[in-house]
């Protein structure tokens, strides 16, 4: 396994670590909530801080699971693939976000392009170590 390919996988884990802490912050306090979705005087109301501070925990308990995933990078990058459920499921929800006018499609779109760099990053990832392990594999059995 070349240092490159680790690199990558490493990267992987710390970006999604690093967006899951400010998306778990973002949920934690309804006001960063407001700032990063363009929501000027927004005020949560108990059913919001219900289901953010629910969502909270998992987005901290992600983040540990990809430093967890990083102590391993190779053996735990199935962590990747895993972690892109999430990141579509919330890129399906900010669809519904702009089409119900819950907020503007200028707060989707850098939302979007992040998702988008997660799911880049994170399939690249994956595959390029999984790709030269079974290449790997197939030399070891031509032997």
């Amino acid at each position: 396994m070349n240092k490159r390919m680790i690199f990558w996988l490493r990267a992987s884990y710390w970006v999604g670590a690093v967006v899951d802490v400010v998306a778990g912050l973002i949920m934690l306090f309804p006001s960063l909530y407001g700032i990063f979705n363009q929501q000027t005087g927004f005020s949560a109301t108990p059913a919001f801080l219900n289901v953010a501070w629910m969502g909270a925990p998992l987005m901290f308990g992600w983040t540990v699971l990809l430093l967890w995933a990083d102590r391993k990078p190779v053996e735990r990058r199935t962590v990747l693939l895993i972690t892109l459920i999430p990141i579509i499921g919330n890129a399906i929800d900010q669809v519904v976000s702009v089409y119900t006018g819950f907020y503007p499609l200028s707060v989707a779109i850098p939302q979007w392009f992040i998702q988008a760099i997660l799911i880049t990053l994170f399939t690249f990832s994956y595959f390029n170590v999984s790709k030269t392990m079974s290449s790997s594999k197939s030399a070891d059995l031509k032997k």
